[in-house]
């Protein structure tokens, strides 16, 4: 990986997310070789195979594109492909303890294993490991993070096994914070120490020392846990030094993974089918705006309601138009400028040369400036789940409406949900029909315009507000939403057109499912997302509401909305929009 050159530090938004992309394509293929497997990328982050999502591994891999250098994206590169290919996973997992301090623990050692086994001639695979863990290691210390007992206890088992296994001598700048911890637990872990090393070439043996070191540390901790009186770290709480742990073992994103990823199961039905997607009937679908399906009475009083939860997000709406200008906007051609040094050779100005031979403005240069040819279209999954977000959806969704208004981008906000529960109107017509089997979707699907692309923010501010209306929320049909919001935006003139499908769940409607199966709406939506892309006329992203929603889209971003504050999520969002390739 030393031939790789890093890319430039990134200045914005954009340039942050294209920084993203070009580091995650630039590891994935260092990864590819090293392991020796085709099928290995980053996706949202994440290191895939095919469509699977790998494990997130032990917590110095995972190095951040604002806060670290290039060399421990590559570090951590190295240290992924060799876990893939030095490691029998089935007999890990089969040995992996439950307990969620000795599993991380035991997990952190056996990547400590693949590490110290880089053949002789790969010293520059050694010399990135050894530069990402120092890193990892002092990013750990700065923080204040090895200050409490049980987080030097942590950080010092880490820094004395990698010690043991590869040779190398410990972070030079906490050797001294140590030598207290160091000298405690070394009569109790020394001979399993030892172990490691003498065993790192056979897993299987290699595990045994391994448990016994995660057994050890995990019983000291739980030990100090109940002598303080505090909870175990498997549960959520706020206490400091837990976080200290979690940042050391990535405890939640281990554990719980708490960002859930979509499951994009293939339908029996529509396989057998030849992909063929069926609709039993269109009678009761229909498209309507937000404004003619609530109240005007209670239109008022939730845009006033949005009126106040978009100025406690304290976004500056001026500021966030000028990113998203730079962000959409393309340069075009708009006239020349003469009199200039360099250029084309202006042919009205050769005379100036016979009069004055020493005049050098003789050339002109075509004039660009950034213009943004381009429609943006949110279309927002009105399931049932997604009521419970509205309240963090709707400001966020306004006021990049009103950015985007700002910043002479054209903005639709459509969503899509169902006319009824469990059917409706077009259920009971398959009942009376005599229960056909395999109709295809079965509901009444309703697609809904919030704010049209012709329509300025101001005056279709109104319409947003209909996004509290709780009685709109039933049931998602993905696939054919994106299909109708595809088909708006082909309309338009725009050079360039975007669609951001905002979503919570994957496709689901009960009535669709019983009479099909439960991957029919699934299956379609990935069918849908695919040829949208391999036709090219819109580009497509998902926003996942607390959801990885990489198996649908191509180019995703996840929202953490309970933990994130509304300036990160508008930051998450930009970097979404910044996402050029498909993934």
């Amino acid at each position: 990986m030393s031939s790789i050159t890093p890319p430039e530090a990134p200045t914005s938004a954009q340039a942050l997310a294209r920084q993203q992309q070009r580091t995650e394509e630039l590891c994935a293929a260092a990864i590819r070789a090293l392991a020796g497997e085709r099928d290995l990328h980053f996706r949202n982050r994440r290191l895939h195979r095919g469509q699977q999502r790998l494990p997130l591994f032990a917590p110095h891999l995972h190095p951040k594109i604002e806060q670290d250098d290039f060399a421990s994206f590559r570090g951590a590169a190295d240290g992924l492909a060799l876990r893939l290919s030095g490691s029998d996973p089935a007999l890990h997992q089969r040995l992996c303890p439950t307990e969620p301090v000795d599993r991380l623990m035991f997990d952190l050692l056996e990547q400590l294993r693949v590490e110290s086994r880089v053949p002789a001639g790969l010293s520059g695979v050694r010399r990135n490991l050894r530069h990402r863990f120092e890193q990892w290691s002092l990013a750990f210390h700065w923080a204040g993070l090895n200050e409490s007992a049980r987080g030097i206890l942590l950080y010092t088992v880490a820094q004395i096994s990698r010690s043991r296994l590869t040779g190398e001598p410990v972070t030079e700048e906490t050797e001294d914070l140590m030598e207290t911890i160091r000298g405690a637990i070394a009569p109790v872990l020394g001979p399993d120490l030892a172990g490691l090393r003498r065993t790192r070439d056979d897993q299987a043996a290699y595990a045994v020392h391994a448990l016994s070191i995660a057994r050890l540390v995990g019983e000291m901790v739980r030990s100090a846990d109940d002598e303080a009186g505090r909870a175990s770290y498997a549960v959520e709480g706020d206490d400091p030094e837990r976080a200290a742990f979690s940042l050391l073992m990535e405890l939640d994103a281990s554990i719980d993974d708490n960002m859930p990823e979509a499951a994009a199961g293939r339908s029996r039905v529509l396989d057998e089918a030849e992909g063929r997607y069926r609709v039993f009937t269109t009678a009761h679908d229909r498209e309507a705006t937000a404004t003619a399906l609530t109240r005007p009475d209670r239109l008022k009083q939730d845009r006033e309601r949005l009126d106040d939860l978009v100025a406690r997000q304290g976004i500056a709406v001026q500021r966030l138009a000028r990113e998203l200008m730079t962000l959409l906007a393309q340069p075009q051609d708009d006239g020349w400028d003469g009199g200039q040094e360099q250029g084309r050779i202006d042919g009205r100005r050769l005379a100036q040369l016979i009069a004055s031979p020493t005049e050098r403005r003789l050339f002109r240069a075509e004039r660009q400036d950034p213009k943004a040819d381009c429609v943006l279209a949110f279309l927002l999954d009105c399931s049932g789940s997604m009521r419970q977000h509205a309240e963090r959806i709707a400001p966020l969704i306004d006021t990049l409406a009103r950015a985007l208004d700002m910043a002479g981008v054209a903005s639709e906000v459509l969503g899509f949900t169902t006319g009824a529960w469990n059917g409706g109107r077009a259920q009971r017509e398959w009942i009376r029909a005599g229960r056909p089997a395999h109709p295809g979707r079965l509901n009444e699907a309703l697609h809904i315009v919030f704010k049209d692309a012709a329509t300025s923010w101001r005056r279709g501010r109104a319409g947003l507000a209909a996004l509290f209306s709780a009685e709109l929320f039933k049931e998602g049909i993905d696939g054919e939403a994106i299909e109708w919001a595809v088909a708006r935006l082909e309309a338009r003139a725009e050079r360039h057109k975007l669609l951001v499908v905002v979503s919570d769940a994957c496709p689901s409607d009960g009535a669709t499912n019983l009479a099909n199966d439960t991957d029919y709406l699934n299956h379609h939506l990935q069918d849908v997302v695919r040829r949208v892309e391999a036709e090219g006329r819109v580009r497509i992203h998902g926003l996942g509401v607390g959801l990885d929603l990489s198996p649908y889209y191509g180019r995703s971003q996840a929202l953490d909305l309970a933990a994130q504050t509304p300036a990160q999520a508008m930051r998450e969002t930009l970097q979404l929009l910044a996402q050029r390739v498909r993934r």
